[in-house]
């Protein structure tokens, strides 16, 4: 847990724009099995998406065909440095109660993510180094 997030987040996730239809990032998270997808403008990561997001803004109506990602997604994300620890990530995951962090610099530039699954792969190969049970998932 005293690992930096650099050495196990994913540096080159999915990511949209906030210009991007929803439409089209719907189809993209559903073909690739994601449930949230940072949205980065340039090299700045300005908001995430969720599908808990997408659902609860329309939930009421429709959505328009032509619904932007900005006006969906979610601008207040608790974001964490590359240079913080996994054990930092790991409180983070339990006090707020969700499944992805922005990895950002100082300037706000995006770097990646790191998971609550990336946590703890990392917590179980320090405890059992060789899984038995889905290696391949496990396994980097």
């Amino acid at each position: 847990m005293n690992e930096e997030v650099r050495k196990i987040m994913t540096t080159d996730p999915t990511t949209v724009s906030p210009t991007d239809r929803v439409a089209d990032v719907v189809d993209q998270m559903l073909s690739q099995n994601l449930m949230q997808i940072p949205v980065v403008e340039g090299n700045q990561f300005v908001g995430l998406l969720t599908s808990y997001d997408i659902w609860k803004k329309n939930l009421n109506s429709p959505a328009s065909p032509d619904q932007r990602v900005s006006d969906v997604m979610n601008v207040k994300v608790i974001k964490i440095s590359p240079k913080d620890k996994v054990g930092t990530a790991a409180e983070l995951f339990m006090d707020r109660r969700f499944k992805t962090l922005p990895v950002v610099n100082l300037r706000n530039e995006f770097k990646g993510v790191v998971t609550s699954f990336d946590v703890l792969r990392t917590a179980l190969s320090e405890e059992y180094p060789h899984p038995i049970l889905y290696q391949e998932v496990f396994s980097k």
